[in-house]
C-alpha cells in the first residue's frame, strides 16, 4: 500500500542533460574536454548560462555573474553561446523521446518530463525506459543524461537531482511518502532560498515537520502556496505532462544583495538581469511584443509595467533597447531590491494534447 490514492499515480521521468550547453562544447571543441568552462559571459561581464563540471568544482554555476565566476576560477575558459547548435541537439533527443511516449513536456533545450504510463513499446518499466533513454543519447549524441523516475512530476524532478551526474533515481510509490518526510525542505522543487530561510524559521526543516502543519496555517504563512505546500508534501500532484505546452510569458529576475540606488547601478545590475533573459528568449525561439518590468524598492513596494509593440522583436539589440527604456521610463530614484524583465504576446501558437492516465505503476 502506497497511502495515496491511485489517482495520484503515473509513471513519469524527468530527463535532465548534465551541464548541457558545456557538454556540447566540449564535445565538439577537444581542446576544451576536461579543463572548468563556462558557456556565457566573459571575464568582465555577463553571466554564466552554463558551467562544466570542472569549473562546477570550484563553485561556479549558471546565472552567476561572470566575474565571480573568474575569481572563482582564474583558470576558467568562457566561450560564446551557440543556440542553433544547441537547439538541433535538443531536437536529436526529443526524438529519442518520442520513440517511447508523445505525452513530452519540454522545460528547456535541456530537460524534459515523460509520462510513460502507457508508452509505446509496452515496457512496464518506467525505470528500464529511463535507462534505455539515456543509453540512446549518450550512443546518438555522445552526452551523458540524468533521469528521475516516481509517480508524479514534483518527485520526478527531485530524484533526477540526486544520482548526477550520469545516472537516475527511482522513488517507488511505496516509497513516496517517507522519501517525502524525510527530504530536506530546501530541496522541495520549487520552494527557493527565501522561503526555505522562513520555513527553517517556523521550525520547519524536512518534509516530515511541513507534513505537521495543517492548511488553515500554511495559508496564512504563505498564502496560496500554502495549499501546493500541503498537498505536495501528502504525495498529491495532478499535474499533468502537457505536451506543446504554450508558454504565455519568458522571463528572468534577481534579487540583490545589496539595495541599488541611482541609473548607473540600476544599469549595471539591468544588464545582468537582461543577459539571462535574452540568452532564455533565443534558446526557446520565441518571440513576442509586450515586455514587462518589475521593480521592488527597499520597503518592498512592486512597480510593474508593460510596453506593446506591433511587431515582436526579433533581436537582442530591440530587447535591449525596448527593456531599458522602460527601466528609465518608471525608475523615480527610490532604492531597488529586485528587477525583473519578461517577454509576452508572443507570435507562436502552441496546440495541448490530452493525456492519457494509468493507475498502474
Amino acid at each position: 500500500m502506497t497511502g495515496i490514492p491511485s489517482e495520484y499515480i503515473r509513471k513519469i521521468i524527468h530527463v535532465d542533460m548534465d551541464a548541457f550547453y558545456a557538454s556540447v562544447e566540449q564535445r565538439d571543441r577537444p581542446e576544451l574536454r576536461g579543463k572548468p568552462l563556462a558557456v556565457g559571459g566573459s571575464r568582465e561581464r555577463g553571466v554564466v548560462a552554463a558551467a562544466s563540471y570542472e569549473a562546477r568544482a570550484f563553485g561556479v554555476r549558471s546565472a552567476m555573474p561572470s566575474a565571480i565566476a573568474y575569481r572563482r576560477c582564474p583558470n576558467i575558459i568562457f566561450v560564446k553561446p551557440d543556440f542553433k547548435r544547441y537547439r538541433a541537439v535538443s531536437q536529436q533527443i526529443r526524438e529519442i523521446f518520442h520513440r517511447y511516449t508523445d505525452l513530452v513536456e519540454p522545460l528547456s533545450l535541456d530537460e524534459a518530463y515523460l509520462d510513460v504510463s502507457v508508452n509505446k513499446e509496452g515496457i512496464s518499466s518506467a525505470s528500464k525506459i529511463a535507462r534505455k533513454i539515456r543509453e540512446a543519447i549518450q550512443a546518438e549524441t555522445g552526452l551523458n543524461a540524468s533521469a528521475g523516475i516516481s509517480i508524479n512530476k514534483f518527485l520526478a524532478k527531485v530524484a533526477s537531482d540526486i544520482n548526477k551526474p550520469n545516472g537516475q533515481k527511482t522513488i517507488l510509490p511505496e516509497e513516496a511518502l517517507d522519501f517525502l518526510e524525510e527530504l530536506p525542505i530546501a530541496k522541495f522543487y520549487g520552494i527557493g532560498s527565501k522561503t526555505a530561510e522562513k520555513m527553517k524559521r517556523l521550525g520547519i526543516h524536512h518534509g516530515k515537520d511541513l507534513k505537521s502543519w495543517d492548511l488553515a496555517l500554511l495559508k496564512q504563512e504563505f498564502g496560496k502556496a500554502g495549499a501546493h505546500y500541503y498537498n505536495i508534501v501528502r504525495g498529491l500532484q495532478k499535474s499533468e505532462v502537457k505536451p506543446f505546452r504554450k508558454r504565455k510569458s519568458l522571463g528572468a529576475e534577481r534579487t540583490f544583495d545589496k539595495d541599488l540606488k541611482g541609473l548607473k547601478e540600476l544599469e549595471e545590475a539591468f544588464d545582468l538581469v537582461f543577459e539571462t533573459w535574452a540568452q532564455r528568449v533565443e534558446s526557446s525561439e520565441l518571440r513576442g511584443r509586450t515586455i514587462s518590468l518589475k521593480l521592488k524598492s527597499q520597503n518592498f513596494e512592486q512597480i510593474t509595467r508593460s510596453q506593446s509593440y506591433s511587431q515582436p522583436l526579433k533581436t537582442t539589440k530591440a530587447l535591449r533597447e525596448a527593456a531599458w527604456k522602460l527601466v528609465v521610463n518608471e525608475y523615480e530614484g527610490q532604492a531597488i531590491r529586485l528587477l525583473g524583465l519578461s517577454l509576452s504576446n508572443f507570435a507562436e501558437e502552441s496546440k495541448v494534447v490530452e493525456q492519457q492516465l494509468t493507475l498502474d505503476f
